[in-house]
């Protein structure tokens, strides 16, 4: 899996960002939380992560949005602390369902934390390939935890998907995940026909 996505949870953008800089708005507490977003994001690319969580943190405490809470999830996820990612980036959907890189990345945190759920990661990525069903990583992730699922054939479809809008080294899986398909089908003959032999005699 990939590192997370960092970017606004309303935008396939690739970074953390918050708002545009003519946004307008009239409540105080709300141009603090959206300044507080602003100075995590510069942090973050600086690679100051710890920096970044408080601001995201503060901005947070102060109005939680999708966007601060998506964010700070990335944070969390750089510094190892997977369940307070998953938590974040659950509320963040919640509050907006229609982001696929937040799917996404709630899907990586599944997989990579101590207790790896495959099973709502899927969830997830099924939801991100939904939303965004042209955007190559997304595939490329679905189908690799398809293949460590053992649910091969879909995995080969999502690889196929992945290579036909760019990902390049989504062939070797493809070849990859067709011998096992092949391996699979020959020892199935195999104990068919060696069953149909017994049965015979």
């Amino acid at each position: 899996m990939r590192q997370p996505r960092r970017g606004l949870s309303v935008s396939t953008q690739c970074r953390a960002t918050s708002t545009t800089a003519h946004s307008t708005t009239l409540d105080p507490a709300e141009t603090e939380a959206m300044q507080c977003l602003e100075e995590g994001t510069q942090k973050l690319e600086e690679g100051d992560v710890q920096a970044a969580k408080a601001l995201y943190q503060r901005s947070v405490d102060i109005k939680r949005t999708a966007s601060s809470l998506f964010n700070l999830g990335v944070t969390h996820y750089h510094l190892k602390e997977y369940d307070e990612a998953i938590a974040a980036w659950k509320e963040s959907i919640a509050l907006q369902p229609s982001s696929p890189d937040a799917h996404t990345n709630l899907a990586s945190a599944y997989i990579i934390s101590p207790v790896s759920r495959p099973d709502l990661a899927l969830h997830h990525l099924h939801v991100a390939t939904t939303l965004s069903p042209e955007d190559p990583e997304i595939a490329f992730n679905y189908a690799a935890v398809l293949e460590a699922c053992g649910r091969l054939e879909e995995a080969l479809e999502q690889y196929k998907r992945s290579k036909e809008f760019g990902v390049d080294r989504a062939a070797m899986h493809i070849r990859n995940v067709s011998a096992k398909i092949l391996g699979k089908k020959l020892q199935a003959a195999e104990a068919q026909s060696k069953g149909d032999s017994e049965s015979s005699n």
